[in-house]
Parts: C-alpha cells; sequence; structure tokens
C-alpha cells in the first residue's frame, strides 16, 4: 500500500510539475513570436513618445536601482542584527514575523499605501513614490535573505574568531558575512530582479511618461506601467511595441535569475 501511494505522489508531483512547464513554456513561446515582430535597434533608441522604449527602460533601472540602493544596506544591517545581536529576543522575532508578513503582501496592497503617503502630498504621481514602493516590496526579501544566510554560517566560525581576541566587529565583517556572502549576494539578485518586473505598485506610484524624464519630482518613465496602457491601446502598432518591450523585460529577468543561479553553481 505504502509503494502504491508512492508511486502515486511521485506520479501526481511529475505531471503537476509538466503542467506548469507547459504554461511556462507556452507563455514565453506567445511572448517570443508577439514580441520579435516589432523588436529593432529603432526601438531601443527612441523614446516612447517617437514609438520607442528607450525612456521605459531608463526609468525602470532608475526605479529599481535606487530602491537597490537604499534597500540593500538597510536590509544587510537589519539582517545582521537579527542573527547576530538579536539573540533570539522577542524584539527580533517579531522583526521576521514583520518582515514575513510584507514580504507575502499582495504589491497592489504596497502600492496603495505609499499613494496615500507620499502621492496625495505631492497632487500627482512622481519618480520618488515609485522608489518607495520599490524599496518597500524589496526591503523584506533582502533582511530574510541575510538572516536566513547568516544563520546557516557554523557557530564554531564565530567562537574561533572570538578565541584569536577579535571584536564581534571583526568576527561579523571578516568571517560571517565573508561565509555567507555567495548565498546573500544571490538574494539580492533575485530580490532586485523581482522589483524590476514589478507593475502594480508603479501604477498608483510613479505613473509613466511617453517622454525621457530625470527628475524624480515628477511622473517618471516605467516599463511595466508602460507595457499595461500600451496593450489597452487601440493602435495595432502600439500593442506591437507592448510586446516588444514584454519581450526585453522577460529576458532583463531572466538574464538575473539566471546571473543568480550561477553565482551559486560556480562557488559550489
Amino acid at each position: 500500500m505504502r509503494l502504491i501511494i508512492n508511486k502515486l505522489a511521485i506520479f501526481l508531483s511529475s505531471l503537476m510539475a509538466i503542467l506548469g512547464l507547459f504554461f511556462l513554456g507556452w507563455i514565453l513561446v506567445t511572448l517570443v513570436i508577439k514580441g520579435s515582430g516589432a523588436l529593432n535597434l529603432y526601438i531601443f533608441t527612441h523614446n516612447l513618445v517617437n514609438n520607442g522604449i528607450l525612456n521605459l527602460i531608463w526609468g525602470q533601472f532608475v526605479l529599481a536601482g535606487l530602491a537597490a540602493f537604499i534597500g540593500i544596506p538597510v536590509g544587510i544591517l537589519a539582517g545582521i542584527y537579527l542573527q547576530e545581536y538579536g539573540n533570539n529576543s522577542r524584539y527580533a522575532y517579531f522583526i521576521r514575523d514583520l518582515s514575513d508578513v510584507m514580504m507575502s503582501a499582495p504589491s497592489i496592497v504596497v502600492g496603495t499605501f505609499i499613494y496615500a503617503i507620499i502621492v496625495m502630498p505631492f497632487g500627482h504621481t512622481n519618480g520618488w513614490a515609485g522608489v518607495a514602493a520599490l524599496f518597500v516590496m524589496l526591503l523584506p526579501i533582502v533582511v530574510s535573505t541575510t538572516d536566513d544566510m547568516l544563520s546557516l554560517v557554523p557557530v564554531e566560525l564565530r567562537e574561533a574568531g572570538a578565541a584569536i581576541g577579535a571584536s564581534k566587529y571583526h568576527v561579523i565583517l571578516h568571517i560571517v558575512l565573508k561565509a555567507a556572502k555567495v548565498g546573500i549576494m544571490t538574494g539580492l539578485i533575485l530580490a532586485f530582479a523581482r522589483v524590476v518586473g514589478e507593475t502594480a505598485p508603479l501604477l498608483y506610484t510613479s505613473g509613466s511618461t511617453i517622454y525621457m524624464e530625470t527628475d524624480l519630482n515628477h511622473t517618471f518613465p516605467s516599463m511595466t506601467v508602460s507595457i499595461y496602457n500600451l496593450a489597452t491601446m487601440p493602435d495595432e502598432k502600439l500593442v506591437e511595441l507592448a510586446w516588444a518591450a514584454a519581450l526585453v523585460l522577460t529576458i532583463i529577468v531572466m538574464m538575473l535569475n539566471l546571473l543568480g543561479r550561477y553565482v551559486v553553481r560556480n562557488k559550489r
């Protein structure tokens, strides 16, 4: 009976995996077929106002880059505190639980929250609101990743550092972080890949514009929001441009994910 149940479980698991891969492949093939038709050098050298996506790529990476620039140091320091200084206190457990809740919160809720505290006082969508929304989404991932990776470092390494007279600061910086750097780096890459492809929080915060923009106080170009807007246009050329932009964004996200996998595999 146990053998039958085991074979049935393996069969169902394999079937669900194949089903998931089938739909994933279907999406990717459709994206390549529809997006490659409008993919050419012209769209990478012109802004959306001229039927290009140059300003959209710029805007998406500026928003995600600034969110990562602010969120990664804060998240790493928070993760270090939880694992190295929290001592499994109630406060540390509370922060971990709060981080898990934030990580599982729908992105549209994050966008609505930032809209209420930043966009409404400004009176219009702006780049800073988009950065704040992506920061809120990236931070709990970095905190959780750092906390988990540091927890895998053997206690003996910390004790060995302390035994030779190294301060706690030096033990953390030169021993613990170096031992966990590959796992942390992989988590950072995957966290950045996630926020690069976010759409919902930017709908309410940064918005999007057809022009090149460098001032974050104004409505800022966003590739994901523009894809959503272009896909609903009656003009067939704009819809094709949306497919091309979606294909470019998918390739970027896939490359970031593959980079994260490569870092781990190469280290091993």
